[in-house]
């Protein structure tokens, strides 16, 4: 099973297992009936904030979602083994859904953590007709490869290898590779 697949197995397991149907779950996230059934039945490729308004609404953590189990002590991700067995891709919340970003989290399996620390691939966007998400929290990012660029509210920044951005996700932004190629960032994802 795909994680994308899985993922959205997950999100209807606990929806279920707390007797919530799906227009509970769209009235209490602010979330369309329509676009929680997608993710459920894995017809798009979610962005990360609707993916939040989820885990919010259900009472778990987002790393939920790609957690296989729950480990009390410190995670050891080796290099190489998260991006093998826990990818999860995104869209870049543009109008028409495709493939955006790719996600290997790098704490797995961590109970009781806060923040979400991912790997993340960039792919070229196809077009640049996106939409801002916001979301409660915090999001730090380090351009670990090539050239991203921030939408942040009215402004945008352009961050190179060595970079980094932290800023508060209530805030609308959005998150792309610059110039058509293709980058790779570390993230770490806050919330509340």
């Amino acid at each position: 099973m795909e994680n994308n697949q899985a993922v959205g197995a997950k999100i209807r397991s606990i929806r279920e297992s707390k007797q919530l149907s799906i227009e509970d779950v769209a009235a209490r996230s602010g979330l369309s009936l329509r676009q929680i059934e997608d993710i459920e039945n894995n017809k798009v490729f979610p962005s990360l904030s609707p993916l939040i308004k989820i885990a919010r609404t259900l009472g778990v953590r987002l790393g939920t979602f790609l957690d296989d189990q729950a480990e009390l002590g410190p995670v050891i991700c080796r290099s190489g083994e998260c991006r093998k067995r826990n990818g999860l891709s995104f869209s870049n919340n543009a109008t028409v859904s495709h493939k955006h970003m790719e996600y290997f989290a790098l704490s797995q399996g961590k109970s009781g953590r806060h923040m979400e620390p991912f790997m993340i691939d960039i792919a070229h966007a196809h077009d640049a007709d996106f939409i801002l998400s916001t979301h409660e929290g915090e999001e730090f990012l380090y351009v670990l490869e090539g050239v991203v660029e921030i939408n942040y509210g009215k402004n945008s920044y352009i961050l190179e290898e060595g970079d980094s951005i932290y800023y508060d996700s209530i805030v609308a932004h959005h998150v792309h590779a610059y110039n058509g190629n293709p980058a790779r960032i570390l993230g770490i994802v806050y919330t509340p």
